[in-house]
């Protein structure tokens, strides 16, 4: 199972090389078009995809740090550098998102007179059709191999295809007369990167200070409830390393048993946990069901 655990975060690695690849290619084209069309929108897309690189380096770094087997001061391993990774890029991401915003701001003071021409807006088409591909790939790699970072990878590519989109129609419209609505969406594209940045950051923080879905708490316990020698759950906690879910359960159990007995009750606990919800590690504590609890 471990070694599936490793497998998978090398194919995770395919999907962070993509991103970085595409977002090459497409801030280095949306920063010349944008400077060479007048684009502020294009040229704030641009800024958007160099911060893209970053993050999705901070992810590759991530998904191989997290490969390093346990050493004398990591017994648990390394499989946080995954989440510690998705926390660095959203940090990355916010500060781009706020300079953007900055920069927008700073147009509408400075004023603009005229429309950018529409090759920014084929651009931006252009960069939602290939974002979005990327975007299905590697949610459908996140989702095949259980991992938070190449997910918020994919969440960053949508964030991206959207923001291409919102582009073309800003700069579209500023032909219609509108040119302020270039800047406008500059704006937009500002606010979007700051959202997705902090949903990136909201959900690796959580799982950073040990903090675990309810839901699949009470899932969990259920399950648990239903094995054929448990009386009761008298606690039940869980924790993530990485992707990996750590169960800490304590359960009650007939005090007549011996020792035996009652060990193979935790490991049917153990088994169902592990089988049934894929989960990585269970600690069962036995306590004999005396009435009083």
């Amino acid at each position: 199972m471990e070694s599936n655990k490793y497998s998978n975060l090398r194919m995770g690695e395919k999907g962070a090389i993509l991103s970085i690849v595409t977002y090459l290619f497409l801030s280095g084209m949306k920063l010349l078009i944008g400077y060479m069309t007048g684009s502020e929108a294009l040229s704030a897309d641009g800024l958007n995809n160099t911060s893209d690189i970053i993050a999705s380096v901070a992810v590759l770094i991530g998904l191989r740090l997290s490969q390093r087997p346990p050493d004398s001061d990591h017994k648990y391993g390394h499989w946080k550098s995954e989440t510690i990774a998705s926390l660095i890029a959203s940090l990355i991401m916010m500060v781009i998102g706020i300079q953007v915003l900055l920069n927008g701001f700073g147009s509408i003071f400075e004023g603009y007179d005229e429309a950018p021409d529409m090759l920014a807006g084929y651009v931006g088409i252009f960069s939602f059709i290939i974002m979005y591909l990327v975007y299905r790939y590697n949610k459908y790699l996140a989702e095949k191999i259980n991992s938070q970072a190449v997910m918020a990878a994919a969440k960053d590519n949508l964030s991206d295809a959207w923001v291409s989109i919102g582009t073309s129609v800003g700069i579209f419209g500023s032909q219609l007369g509108m040119p302020w609505l270039d800047t406008v969406t500059a704006l937009l594209v500002g606010l979007l990167i700051c959202k997705t940045a902090w949903d990136i950051f909201r959900e690796a923080s959580h799982h950073l200070s040990d903090g675990f879905d309810e839901e699949k708490i009470a899932r969990y316990q259920e399950s648990i409830i239903g094995i054929d020698g448990v009386e009761g759950v008298k606690e039940i906690k869980g924790r993530n390393y990485g992707n990996n879910e750590v169960i800490d359960i304590v359960i009650f159990v007939d005090s007549s048993l011996n020792i035996r007995d009652a060990h193979d009750i935790a490991t049917l606990v153990e088994k169902d946990l592990t089988k049934k919800y894929g989960v990585y590690d269970v600690h069962v504590h036995v306590e004999p069901n005396t009435g009083e609890d």
